[in-house]
């Protein structure tokens, strides 16, 4: 008896004569897989202080950012340098430029600063926020259109009115300002200097002095009072002597001095004051005005701009 035939084996698949290619080829992709996801990079991108996390094919921090696209033009500050290389992990930083328009204690100047803020934009500017007054809050944000800015500095200046000498810390964009938060009081005719409008730099003195209501001859002020001044008080506006007393460049008693308007010792009052007191009484005592100056009056009339 015969028995039975068995059915033919269905034929194995790696056995085709196409095998061998297929797996060549499921090979050569695998390795092209890993090849190129070796070359992919994770970089942390941050801009203008956002950050954000790319993949990146590029092999320097321009072609990172390109790929991104960030533009980047002139003042913007990249953090590595454009031209370095990035590795996976790599931070790359851009701050883009944005214009200040800068008055400071009031000079205007422009520049371009990468801070997103007030503060760090003063900083960039070697400026102390807390050092002045300040038009916009530190922690205020800088646009990348750009802004103005004004900034008052904290200055020493100094006011003399009258036996007041006061020395003052202050921010004031005017004298007036100065004078009102000192609580300096302006009367009519007072003559302030430099003038109420003007700026007062560091180290400005402001002289207030009382109302000028005689009026000085032409002839008067032609005659040579600083020869006179040199004579009596080395022309010292600050000049004391004890033996009347006698105060100032043109040596006042003190009850001279208050008969032709003085206030306060002569002393403490600038020059230009002591002149305009002392011509004062010139007119004032008519043919008796050498009792003032008995060893010194004659200098009066030596030609303006000579020397003994």
């Amino acid at each position: 008896m015969r028995g039975k035939r068995r059915a033919p084996r269905p034929p194995i698949p790696w056995r085709s004569p196409w095998t061998p290619v297929v797996c060549l080829a499921g090979m050569v992709a695998l390795g092209a897989l890993v090849a190129v996801s070796s070359l992919v990079k994770e970089v942390v991108l941050i801009v203008d202080g956002r950050q954000s996390q790319v993949r990146a094919f590029a092999g320097t921090v321009h072609d990172v950012l390109a790929e991104a696209g960030v533009s980047v033009g002139y003042g913007d500050l990249v953090r590595p340098p454009a031209h370095e290389d990035v590795t996976d992990g790599s931070t790359i930083e851009v701050r883009h430029a944005r214009p200040i328009t800068l008055t400071l204690d009031g000079r205007t100047s422009r520049h371009l600063v990468t801070a997103t803020n007030v503060g760090d934009a003063l900083a960039e500017l070697d400026l102390t926020p807390a050092a002045g007054k300040l038009s916009a809050p530190p922690d205020d944000a800088v646009p990348l259109s750009g802004m103005e800015l004004t900034v008052y500095t904290r200055r020493k200046v100094y006011v003399v009115a009258g036996t007041n000498r006061i020395t003052s810390r202050t921010t004031a964009r005017t004298v007036r300002e100065v004078l009102r938060q000192k609580r300096i009081p302006l009367r009519r005719g007072y003559v302030v200097n430099p003038p109420l409008g003007s700026f007062p730099k560091d180290g400005t003195v402001i002289t207030v002095t009382p109302p000028r209501t005689i009026p000085i001859r032409p002839e008067v002020l032609r005659l040579n009072w600083q020869a006179l001044a040199e004579c009596a008080a080395l022309g010292d506006p600050q000049a004391y002597n004890p033996d009347g007393p006698y105060y100032g460049m043109y040596q006042f008693s003190l009850p001279v001095w208050q008969a032709v308007g003085g206030m306060g010792i002569p002393s403490t009052w600038p020059a230009e004051e002591q002149t305009y007191r002392a011509q004062v009484l010139y007119q004032q005592m008519g043919s008796r005005w050498q009792t003032q100056w008995p060893n010194c009056a004659d200098r009066l009339f030596d030609p303006v701009g000579s020397s003994r």
